[in-house]
Parts: C-alpha cells; sequence; structure tokens
C-alpha cells in the first residue's frame, strides 16, 4: 500500500481579518476525503473592560516558519487531510480575530486534537509578543507569557 500523500498546510501571517467560514469552506471544498472539519477561531478579549487594543508584534519569515513547523509536526502525528492556519498582527481590537485554526481529518479525533495542539504550541513557541492598549490611552506595556500555556503544551510530549 502505497503512502499517504503529504498534507500541504496553508501558513499565513497577516495584519488584515479573516473569516473562519470562509477559510474552512476552501480547506474542503469538493474534497470527499475530509469527514471532520474542526475550526478554532481565537479572539481578542478584554478583560475588565479596559483595553483598546492587543498589539501583536512579529518577526517577519521567522513567525512563519516556526508555524510551519509545528504544523509540520501535527501533520505527521494525525492523519490529516488539510490544516490551515492564520495568526493576525497589528492592533486588534477586542472582539475582532486573532488567530485560526482549521484541522480537516476522515475522522473527528485526529481533527481535534491536531488543532487543540497547533493552539497550544502556537501559544508557547510561535514568535509573537503582545502589547496591551488601555482605554486610557496608556499602553500597559508587553504581555508576559504564562505557566499554563506551557503546562498545556507538556501533555503533547
Amino acid at each position: 500500500m502505497a503512502d499517504p500523500a503529504p498534507v500541504l498546510a496553508t501558513i499565513r501571517v497577516q495584519s488584515e481579518d479573516f473569516d473562519a467560514a470562509h477559510e474552512a469552506n476552501l480547506l474542503a471544498q469538493g474534497r470527499k476525503d475530509v469527514g471532520a472539519l474542526v475550526t478554532f477561531t481565537g479572539l481578542c478579549r478584554d478583560e475588565g473592560g479596559r483595553l483598546s487594543a492587543l498589539e501583536l508584534e512579529h518577526y517577519p519569515g521567522m513567525a512563519e516558519a516556526e508555524i510551519a513547523r509545528i504544523a509540520e509536526q501535527a501533520c505527521s502525528r494525525w492523519p490529516l487531510t488539510g490544516l490551515t492556519v492564520i495568526h493576525r498582527f497589528g492592533k486588534i481590537a477586542p472582539g475582532r480575530n486573532i488567530v485560526l485554526v482549521v484541522a480537516a481529518s476522515s475522522h473527528r479525533r485526529a481533527a481535534f486534537e491536531a488543532a487543540d495542539f497547533m493552539m497550544d504550541f502556537l501559544k508557547t513557541r510561535a514568535p509573537f509578543w503582545k502589547k496591551e492598549h488601555l482605554l486610557s490611552g496608556e499602553s500597559q506595556g508587553w504581555v508576559e507569557a504564562r505557566d499554563v500555556d506551557d503546562e498545556d503544551a507538556k501533555r503533547w510530549t
């Protein structure tokens, strides 16, 4: 039996917003090998009602390369039929999209686990930095990494 064709992951780092439903449709359109499609959209949250925007910075080229490495790991661990990852940068208002992961597989468990894996490692390994901008006009400074994110990622090793 021949090895399955390698999964081509779509990776984009962009300032523009994205349409999660459109991206999911693109991944599954015309495909008969997709039995499960798991979509995760991370939004900018405003804990406490004081945030005007969250500013995300990244190293162009390095961010895409690291996301591609994480995606390659996901594709080698689970029998995916497709994977899309979009991460935004720039100033993002509360309630707006930050990140999208769409994992496609023949079966649900692989799609769920691959999407979960991607998010855990996007939170801990992708080179993005966050700065809070407050409604008062002040900058709160850079957001520290959270230990809980590292703990979540440890379950995959």
